[in-house]
């Protein structure tokens, strides 16, 4: 990875951006700021970002087969009609923990919307511990409760063959692994992929590459490790400019840049003067790999 160049490409801060999905039909970049409230759309070619206000914490946004957008805001699934900036509630979930929000969610193979929550932070990744659960929205808009005891519901992917279900639960400072039923959407045999070490950070958000191996975000890291998920081995690093990387995808027209989000939320201004790209989106490239297309919510 000799030749990996990590460059800023949206100036725009983000108090917590998280979530990147590339949207191919468009070629643009979606993204959202979780206490920002806000979804965001960046387009390459142009340079400009269309933004969206939520009205609450807004965790996850996925793309939609029949158009628009479905997300993961507050303690509700909800579509999102971009072009009317509306949004229609889909179904509610953890309505005994007010103090409960979304955080990072994706579409399985099939359809399905998995997304996980947390109890909101007192400050970054100081929390009630074990308030959340994690969910799916099935396409029949019925959702499913997987487990709780979770305490920050984070990156999430599947396995080429879609056999596996890999996840983080962010405070167990792992990436783990669930066998997967494709079809019915249900998970069993949690097992530990990968433990990181001390300096790689919080894990964070994550994605798959063409060859099967995971790219995590490392969470006051300044980083994103490549983990073989069948050795538990970490393969490499890429180090970003700035401490708190949130999450990552795969994207461009071949699907071999990297997109990776961060967040300025809970620094200092001596941290924020030693970092001053804190909170924006960067694009690496030379990785000599690929990623695979996203996933559609198809309900």
């Amino acid at each position: 990875m000799s030749s990996v160049k990590v460059e800023c490409v949206v100036k725009e801060k983000s108090l917590i951006g998280e979530g990147p999905v590339w949207e191919e039909r468009d070629g643009t970049l979606l993204f959202v700021d979780i206490s920002g409230k806000r979804i965001n759309r960046w387009n390459p070619e142009t340079n400009q970002t269309q933004i969206m206000k939520t009205e609450k914490f807004v965790g996850a946004v996925v793309p939609r087969k029949s158009g628009g957008y479905i997300m993961a805001e507050g303690t509700r699934f909800a579509a999102v009609d971009w072009e009317k900036q509306t949004t229609t509630t889909i179904a509610h979930v953890d309505s005994d923990r007010a103090n409960n929000r979304f955080n990072d969610g994706k579409v399985d193979p099939m359809g399905r919307f998995f997304a996980g929550t947390m109890a909101m932070e007192v400050q970054p990744a100081v929390l009630e511990r074990k308030q959340g659960s994690f969910y799916s929205l099935n396409l029949d808009h019925t959702v499913v409760k997987h487990f709780d005891q979770v305490d920050i519901s984070n990156g999430l992917d599947w396995s080429l063959d879609h056999k596996i279900l890999y996840y983080i639960d962010s405070l167990s400072y792992m990436v783990e692994a669930f066998d997967y039923d494709i079809q019915t959407g249900k998970i069993c045999n949690r097992r530990k992929v990968y433990s990181l070490e001390k300096g790689e950070g919080i894990p964070d958000g994550m994605c798959i590459d063409i060859e099967g191996k995971l790219w995590v975000a490392c969470y006051n890291g300044a980083r994103v490790l490549r983990i073989d998920p069948h050795t538990g081995k970490r393969m490499d690093t890429v180090m970003l400019p700035v401490d708190k990387t949130t999450s990552c995808c795969f994207g461009g027209k071949d699907y071999s840049e990297l997109y990776v989000t961060s967040a300025y939320q809970g620094m200092d201004q001596e941290d924020l003067a030693r970092q001053s790209e804190a909170g924006c989106l960067f694009r690496v490239t030379g990785l000599g790999v690929k990623g695979i297309p996203p996933n559609s919510f198809a309900g």
